[in-house]
């Protein structure tokens, strides 16, 4: 390919402050105010229409960008599933470039729900700046996605660089483990094109201090598990020590799949072999973070992690699978706890899977161990929910490497990094096997005590800022490589 001017980086990062403060962030105060929860989260999302006013938000702006980006077309697509029912919507934007080579950006706009815990003052669904930050459900994950996109290719605009044809593709159930996201990929193909270069804007950095590059992902299984063993509640002091605890039995179960002392997940079919190459890049963020690693989590004063090894505890966040129960049903609140055993427990079960693992394999694997050879004759079911896989970057291109280096440096004034995530992103997975020879750009704003999913969640602003010049950088030395 010819060659352009290079960004002036003074530039764009002026321009960048201003796009942010007089534009992206009063749009993304209003994004927050919707609580537009993910379908997982919000059977009647349809009905309730706040992820259709979040779309007419965002695409709102986003086509008011075109007197900024020549020939910028933002269209909302909405397909319907078998059943005849709409699907949630994507917003899809086809920018036009030099060459027939094209760029693939992607957010999603749908989010958690509330989460108990926000300090007082902040609230998921009321935007609150404080300095850096500005609080509030879905603006780090992932609401700034879709104008930090646009604005990046405004910066090239601004100044006249060269650059590839960009797809900008903006989905509503990411959060619900994108099962919505295939049907639209398959239906959008032939328009996408072939796509040389993939920028995600959510996941993480592991600081604000510097350009962070995912090179790898969990997967993610979930159900539900149940124990019965009596059909209705009777006197604790009758039937205890004759009937079993529901309880005694589902911690029985769990034992099966997680070692309790150490936290190690005793499933084979759940592990994979860790490449040496990742090993190497986890003990080189281990030394650069240093405490960071652990000490970014609100600890309660005296705890610990599972292991006080750095590059270890790097790998169990992403080359290994990790049990974590988040909900429970069967048991009464505190204040409502009688005198009764129960006559079931039933818990919610995520499963963070190693990157490279088939996820139905991993939840016939799961299902299997907790279903075997039940104790005491108990009925003992789980029932499988979701089923993502995790991602493995493909080698780095030179090109790339030397490209979010510079980036890093112009901006940031720092050298990147690069390092796995912990979380889920089903879109990643699905590109990688549609785009075999793409790269891949996977960065974010999700960096320490950002929180995203749980209370207090915050955008660190000037991460924003210079995140956007740096996809604008790389964006202009794809076109150049």
């Amino acid at each position: 390919m010819s060659t352009s001017p290079r960004l002036n980086t003074a530039t764009a990062a002026n321009s960048s402050e201003r796009i942010w403060e007089e534009e992206i962030l009063p749009r993304l105060h209003e994004y927050i105010r919707i609580p537009n929860k993910s379908p997982a989260f919000e059977a009647d999302w349809a009905k309730k229409g706040h992820m259709d006013k979040a779309v007419k938000l965002i695409a709102g702006w986003c086509e008011s960008q075109a007197k900024h980006i020549p020939g910028l077309k933002v269209e909302v697509v909405t397909l319907k599933n078998e059943k005849g029912e709409e699907r949630t919507p994507v917003i899809y934007m086809d920018i036009p470039g030099s060459g027939d080579d094209t760029v693939v950006l992607y957010g999603h706009l749908d989010k958690q729900p509330e989460m108990t815990g926000w300090r007082a003052g902040l609230s998921p669904w009321e935007p609150v700046r404080e300095g850096d930050k500005l609080y509030g459900r879905g603006g780090a994950d992932d609401g700034y996605s879709a104008f930090g996109s646009l604005a990046a290719i405004r910066l090239l605009k601004e100044q006249g660089i060269a650059h590839a044809r960009c797809v900008v593709l903006i989905e509503a159930c990411e959060e619900s483990g994108s099962y919505d996201l295939p049907a639209y990929i398959e239906h959008l193909a032939p328009r996408i094109g072939k796509a040389s270069l993939v920028v995600c804007l959510d996941s993480g950095c592991a600081n604000y201090e510097q350009l962070w590059m995912t090179t790898s992902l969990r997967g993610l299984v979930s159900g539900n598990l149940r124990v019965d063993i009596l059909n209705e509640g009777v006197h604790s002091g009758d039937a205890s020590g004759i009937v079993p605890s529901s309880f005694r039995i589902l911690r029985q179960i769990l034992s099966r799949v997680e070692d309790e002392q150490t936290g190690r997940i005793r499933v084979d079919g759940l592990q994979v072999h860790i490449p040496q190459a990742r090993r190497e890049q986890a003990a080189a963020v281990a030394e650069v973070l240093g405490e960071e690693v652990y000490s970014k989590f609100p600890w309660v004063p005296g705890s610990r992690p599972m292991t006080v090894d750095r590059a270890e505890q790097i790998l169990n966040r992403t080359w290994r699978p990790a049990l974590s129960v988040t909900g429970v049903e069967g048991m009464p609140t505190l204040g409502s706890a009688g005198n009764v055993l129960r006559p079931f427990t039933a818990v919610k079960l995520s499963m963070r899977i190693p990157p490279r693992l088939d996820p139905k394999a991993a939840i016939q694997a799961l299902k299997q161990t907790l279903e075997a050879d039940p104790p005491y004759g108990a009925k003992v079911t789980f029932e499988g929910e979701k089923a993502s896989a995790g991602w493995d970057a493909p080698p780095l291109e030179k090109w790339l490497e030397q490209a979010t280096h510079d980036a890093s440096r112009a901006f940031f004034g720092k050298p990147f990094m690069a390092m796995g995530e912990g979380g889920t992103i089903p879109f990643m997975e699905m590109l990688g096997k549609r785009f075999p020879e793409a790269q891949f750009l996977i960065t974010g704003v999700l960096g320490p005590n950002s929180n995203a999913h749980g209370p207090n969640e915050f955008l660190h602003i000037p991460t924003g800022k210079k995140l956007t010049c740096c996809v604008a950088s790389v964006i202009a030395s794809h076109f150049n490589r």
